[in-house]
């Protein structure tokens, strides 16, 4: 397919993935992509829609199409995972189309479906994410502010420990607080399945929640789970040395990934482009007790990030005793090491400065368009109308101004006066 003569829809497509914080760096191997999950018609019909969420009504305006028309080809998207819609109680939908990560991308090969060529499908996103790196690189490392944060393994927390952990830091609270709970089969092994390079780790454990998981679960693409069995998989990912990645906001979490170091993306980036944190960690560390580490190096076995190694013990008596040793700096703070130390030769303390969590994802995907210099797309929200796209780019060019966007992404904004404007108007 070329896209380098004709403007498809699918060009289009790409265009407007990337006026989203979180975009996809166009190649040829994205374009096949898109091709498998969308017609160019649907392509053409998804590039017109808003970022923010919308009704029928409003996108039938854009589309210039009636209501009914309009919103059969949405239901048809959120049957398939393109969309998101959500029921609210006063009988009204709206619709968002997530970005490609996390989201539909994900959603594509979160169950087993013969409509589309998941074997290719899974070799595309394996050349697009693992071989080409743009789309990984940019996604994990463009700002400071990232989608997704680790959190503590909470079998190894102390009852001092305990005390440091607030309740959105505890994968077991979101699963008991979530309004949804949908499990489905794990997008990163079920990609490395398919060019043979998957771990025996659990399959059926990726965990959405609230109005993504009442989403998917209704369109078959996970499955519904109490509160029990909700705990129930996370204990299983505890005992397989999984890290609990999810959404990087406190609010409203819509997924959490139970992730190993070979297959998962989030791990893959945070190993690769540790020292640009990729990933945002937890508020622990773990620290080596150098008296009861006997450098068997199990640690540093089940580390998916790379962060421990055994150096010498510098013990003048055993020349060759090793010790564990951390490098901070690209630790996630998850934990898992402490679980497999037998002999109480780790343990976890509070990181010395506190990682700012966004409230919520209106706050996080604010903060992002700040730091990404996209801001003007979030705040002119309709690009059907020449003098929004005029004002757009005007503001785009206003806010690259070096001064003016190092003031809107200060600490103080992305914490205290952003959170507040949210908490107040959202």
């Amino acid at each position: 397919m070329s896209h380098n003569t004709t403007r498809s829809g699918y060009v289009e497509l790409v265009e407007r993935l990337n006026r989203f914080p979180q975009g996809a760096p166009p190649s040829e191997t994205l374009y096949k992509i898109l091709a498998l999950l969308f017609s160019e018609r649907e392509a053409t019909v998804v590039a017109q829609l808003p970022i923010m969420p919308f009704t029928a009504q409003r996108a039938a305006k854009i589309l210039k199409l009636d209501v009914a028309e309009t919103r059969r080809i949405l239901d048809e998207l959120a049957s398939r995972a393109i969309l998101v819609d959500v029921e609210h109680d006063d009988g009204e939908t709206t619709y968002t189309l997530p970005p490609p990560m996390a989201g539909f991308f994900e959603f594509s090969m979160m169950r087993i479906r013969g409509d589309v060529d998941q074997e290719l499908l899974g070799e595309l996103f394996y050349q697009y994410m693992n071989v080409e790196e743009d789309f990984i690189k940019a996604l994990f490392t463009d700002g400071e502010t990232q989608i997704g944060r680790v959190f503590v393994h909470e079998p190894v927390l102390t009852s001092d420990d305990a005390l440091h952990v607030l309740d959105y830091e505890r994968a077991s609270e979101v699963i008991r607080t979530a309004t949804h709970r949908g499990i489905g089969v794990c997008y990163c092994r079920h990609k490395m399945s398919h060019v043979g390079r998957n771990c025996d780790a659990p399959m059926d454990i990726c965990m959405t929640f609230n109005n993504v998981a009442n989403s998917l679960t209704r369109h078959g693409y996970a499955r519904t789970v109490d509160v029990s069995e909700g705990l129930d998989l996370l204990d299983q990912a505890y005992e397989s040395n999984l890290v609990q990645f999810g959404e990087n906001v406190r609010e409203g979490v819509s997924f959490i990934c139970n992730c190993c170091g070979c297959c998962c993306e989030a791990m893959i980036a945070a190993r690769n482009f540790g020292l640009m944190s990729p990933v945002h960690t937890s508020n622990f560390l773990p620290e080596v007790s150098e008296d009861a580490c006997n450098g068997c190096g199990k640690c540093v076995t089940v580390c998916p990030v790379e962060a421990l190694s055994l150096v010498s013990a510098n013990d003048p008596h055993e020349p060759n005793a090793r010790r564990a040793k951390i490098a901070e700096d690209i630790c996630l703070g998850c934990g898992v090491c402490v679980r497999t130390c037998s002999r109480a030769g780790l343990s976890l303390r509070s990181r010395p400065q506190r990682v700012i969590t966004p409230l919520n994802s209106a706050h996080r995907v604010i903060v992002m368009a700040i730091e990404r210099g996209d801001l003007q797309e979030l705040i002119l929200d309709n690009r059907v109308m020449w003098n929004h796209r005029a004002m757009a780019s005007l503001l785009g060019v206003i806010l690259g101004l070096p001064p003016l966007k190092q003031a809107l992404a200060s600490k103080q904004m992305k914490s205290h006066y952003l959170e507040t404007l949210i908490t107040r108007f959202g």
